[in-house]
């Protein structure tokens, strides 16, 4: 079990977290988290955050594909 020392921060206080945690929770400097307070229990969890266009892409090979899909016959009223 790790344990950490609430310092003061300008008017606040705040943790430090070692290398060793971040590294673990794969957390960077300016990371958002999430904090609940559950029976006496800080928990602290990585906010979701959605990927950015750049970061999505990355996950296709940077390549976008184009192409046309054929839907059929129009079923009702829709506009053409």
């Amino acid at each position: 079990m790790d344990q950490v020392a609430i310092r003061a921060w300008g008017n606040s206080q705040g943790i430090r977290l070692n290398k060793e945690i971040m590294d673990k929770m794969d957390l960077k400097v300016s990371d958002v988290l999430d904090i609940e307070i559950s029976d006496g229990t800080i928990i602290l969890r990585k906010a979701f955050r959605h990927k950015t266009f750049e970061e999505r892409l990355a996950e296709y090979g940077n390549e976008i594909s184009v192409c046309d899909y054929e839907w059929g016959e129009p079923q009702g009223r829709e506009l053409l």
